[in-house]
């Protein structure tokens, strides 16, 4: 079943990705496979990608701990083992796994409440090419939403 659209200032159509604690996770990659030209995952798909995400996304913070245990919020193995619940919210330092593990930039865009234009508010993975990111939306309320490329 195809993902509702909305387009906003920037000609960018927003997929509209359910909000089940997944929807980080659904939005990248979802994009990745747009990236990939893969097909578009259905709903039920793009759930199992994105739980799929999550634990490579959780194994890749264990793997690089030294590098990663002194950004997140409170104890590591605490951090790591709620992580891998599939309705716990992700936010910046798993985008940045993310990019890590499909070896694929991520861009951020949010919506410019004064222009109606979207703007970007984060970059990952740009040793892993900046052309053709997988962009996701975030709405400023926990909620991303995956961004079709122009």
């Amino acid at each position: 079943m195809p993902q509702p659209e909305k387009s906003l200032g920037n000609n960018l159509p927003i997929i509209r990705i359910p909000g089940d604690g997944r929807c980080l996770f659904r939005s990248v990659v979802y994009g990745a496979c747009l990236r990939s030209g893969v097909p578009t995952p259905t709903v039920s798909r793009q759930k199992e990608l994105a739980d799929e995400l999550r634990a490579k996304v959780v194994d890749e913070f264990i793997k690089r701990r030294a590098d990663t245990e002194w950004f997140l919020e409170g104890d590591f193995d605490t951090y790591t083992v709620q992580m891998r619940m599939p309705h716990i919210w992700g936010g910046e330092p798993e985008l940045l796994m993310s990019s890590h593990v499909l070896q694929m930039p991520i861009t951020v865009l949010m919506q410019d409440k004064n222009s109606n234009n979207l703007k970007v508010i984060a970059e990952y993975g740009q040793e892993y090419g900046k052309d053709n990111p997988i962009r996701v939306i975030y709405h400023g309320y926990g909620h991303y939403d995956a961004l079709k490329s122009s």
